[in-house]
C-alpha cells in the first residue's frame, strides 16, 4: 500500500505574530499549493532526497541560485527530526509500533520562505504518513504541539504554534493562547468555524524576496524575554484586534475587518524593521483600497477588497511590479 499524505500553506489573517507570546490569532489553510509525502513499506527505513535536498551543483551560480531559493538545509533534515519525535511521543504514550520499515520522500509547490508555514507543511504530512502506516490516532492539538517540537527542540528553529494548529485542524481556527490555559492543559484553546465567515481575500508574495521566520521569531522571542515593554504592549494590542475580528466575524460583519488587519500590519512595524520591498508591498495594495498585513514572518501578505474591480486594479499593480497574486482556495 502506498501511502499518500498531504498539508497546505497557512495564511494568518490576523493577531500573528503574537502566537508564541501568549496572544491570540486567526488562521486557515489555503489549497492553492501543497505539501506532499508519499510512504510505503520497504526492507530498510530509507528518506529520498528531492530537488532541494541536492550537493551536486553545475556551477558555483548554480549553488549560489539553489541557496537564495531554498536555504542552507532542505527537507531531509525536517524528515529525519519528524520521525524521531515521532518515535519519542510512542514510546512515552507506551505505543508498541510494529517492527515494519518504510520508505519515504516528500514534494512541495508551496513557495518557500515567504512564511506560509512550509517546512511545518511537509512535517504535518510527514506526521500524517506515519499515523496512517502505524494506525495511530494523535488528538490535533496534541499533533500541533508534536509538530512544533520538532522545529523548535530539534532543529532549534524559531516559532509559533500557529501554522502548525491551523495545518493539523485543516479548518479555519480561531486561537487562544492565554498563558495560564497554555500551563494548565498544554495548549491553547482552538475553535474551528465556516470558511463562509471569512471576507473576499487576496493573498499576494514577491517572486524575489524570502526570509525565514526564524529570523523574526528569534529576535522577538528574545526582546519579549527581556520584558520590553513595547513588545510585551504590543502582544497583547495583536490579541485584541484578533478578538474585534472574530467578533465582527461571528455578527455578520466581516467584510469591515480590513481596517483591523491594517492595524495589525501598523503595530506589527511600531516593533519590528520591515524591509522595504515587504513594505512596498503593503503600500501599493492600500494605494487601491484594500487592506493589507504580512500572512507571516514576510514576502507574503494578505487582505480584503470590496469588489472585483478593486481585486483586478490590485492584480494590475502587482503584477507590474513582479508580485504575484492568487484568491485563496481555503479549506473548509
Amino acid at each position: 500500500m502506498i501511502i499518500h499524505t498531504y498539508s497546505y500553506p497557512r495564511a494568518a489573517l490576523i493577531g500573528n505574530p503574537s502566537d508564541g507570546y501568549f496572544g491570540k490569532t486567526i488562521a486557515f489553510l489555503f489549497r492553492n499549493f501543497q505539501a506532499e509525502v508519499i510512504m510505503y513499506e520497504s526492507p530498510e527505513l530509507e528518506i529520498i532526497p528531492q530537488e532541494r535536498d541536492r550537493s551536486v551543483f553545475r556551477s558555483v551560480r548554480g549553488l549560489y541560485e539553489d541557496v537564495k531559493l531554498y536555504g542552507y538545509y532542505g527537507g531531509i533534515r525536517l524528515l529525519k527530526a519528524a520521525i524521531k519525535r515521532f518515535y519519542e511521543y510512542c514510546r512515552d504514550q507506551k505505543i508498541d509500533l510494529p517492527n515494519r520499515n518504510f520508505t519515504i520522500r516528500y514534494q512541495s509547490t508551496i513557495p518557500n520562505r515567504l512564511g506560509l508555514a512550509g517546512s511545518s507543511a511537509i512535517i504535518t504530512a510527514c506526521f500524517k504518513a506515519l499515523m496512517a502506516f502505524y494506525e495511530i490516532e494523535i488528538p490535533p492539538e496534541i499533533q500541533a504541539n508534536l509538530v512544533l517540537s520538532v522545529e523548535t527542540k530539534e532543529l532549534g528553529l524559531g516559532a509559533g504554534l500557529q501554522d502548525r494548529v491551523a495545518q493539523a485542524y485543516e479548518l479555519p481556527v480561531y486561537m487562544d493562547f492565554d498563558q495560564q490555559l497554555m500551563k494548565n492543559q498544554g495548549y491553547g484553546g482552538y475553535e474551528t468555524f465556516d470558511v463562509k465567515l471569512l471576507p473576499p481575500l487576496y493573498i499576494a508574495y514577491r517572486t524575489d524576496l524570502s526570509e525565514g521566520s526564524e529570523v523574526l521569531h528569534n529576535n522577538l522571542k528574545a526582546r519579549f524575554k527581556r520584558g520590553e515593554p513595547d513588545v510585551h504592549k504590543a502582544m497583547k494590542g495583536f490579541a485584541e484586534l484578533t478578538t474585534r475580528c472574530r467578533e465582527l466575524m461571528q455578527n455578520g460583519r466581516s467584510r469591515e475587518i480590513g481596517p483591523l488587519l491594517d492595524q495589525n500590519f501598523d503595530l506589527r512595524c511600531s516593533i519590528t524593521q520591515i524591509s522595504q520591498a515587504n513594505l512596498k508591498m503593503v503600500q501599493l495594495a492600500r494605494s487601491v483600497g484594500a487592506s493589507a498585513k504580512f500572512t507571516g514572518s514576510g514576502g507574503a501578505i494578505i487582505g480584503t477588497y470590496s469588489n472585483e474591480v478593486m481585486y483586478q486594479d490590485l492584480k494590475a499593480l502587482l503584477k507590474s511590479e513582479n508580485i504575484a497574486i492568487l484568491r485563496p482556495q481555503i479549506s473548509e
